[in-house]
């Protein structure tokens, strides 16, 4: 699941097309959020779920709130990173810290995503399924387990 030994639990590496950017040459800042997306959705597929397979089940997420940071421009053919860990995991809910990062190492966008589970007929909150949850509570430890090992490392 990892993408390297010093990285996050998951990294998904995508590249920027010309429908990415704006008239500047650089992505539109609202693609950075794509590629979180993105990220988020093939961090539950690796997790051993599949989206569609979720929704025939009545479970759907939706973004609750996003704050992004921006620091660097990607640009059109640029090879990113975007890595999504867990950092906190509730009933209804899920707290993500994602990065986008240029293949180089460069942070280009930051940012910390508040993910609900609700139920696709009605969009009604409903709890994650306890397959799911412990799954993404696994990942949680991955990720912690990593930071603790980075400032023992720094230390």
């Amino acid at each position: 699941m990892r993408a390297d030994k010093s990285g996050p639990p998951f990294a998904l590496r995508a590249r920027v097309y010309f429908e990415d950017t704006d008239a500047g040459g650089i992505v539109y800042y609202v693609n950075y959020l794509k590629f979180m997306e993105r990220a988020r959705t093939e961090l539950v597929r690796s997790l051993g779920f599949d989206q569609s397979a979720l929704q025939s089940e009545n479970i759907i997420f939706v973004v609750h709130s996003v704050a992004a940071r921006y620091h660097a421009p990607a640009r059109l053919d640029d090879e990113l990173v975007v890595s999504v860990e867990v950092l906190e995991l509730r009933r209804i809910s899920i707290r993500f810290r994602q990065q986008v990062r240029r293949a180089d190492g460069i942070l280009l966008c930051e940012g910390e995503v508040l993910v609900a589970c609700v139920s696709a007929d009605r969009y009604k909150p409903r709890a994650i399924p306890a397959a799911l949850s412990d799954a993404f509570r696994a990942a949680q430890a991955v990720s912690s387990q990593i930071d603790q090992g980075d400032a023992t490392r720094a230390s």
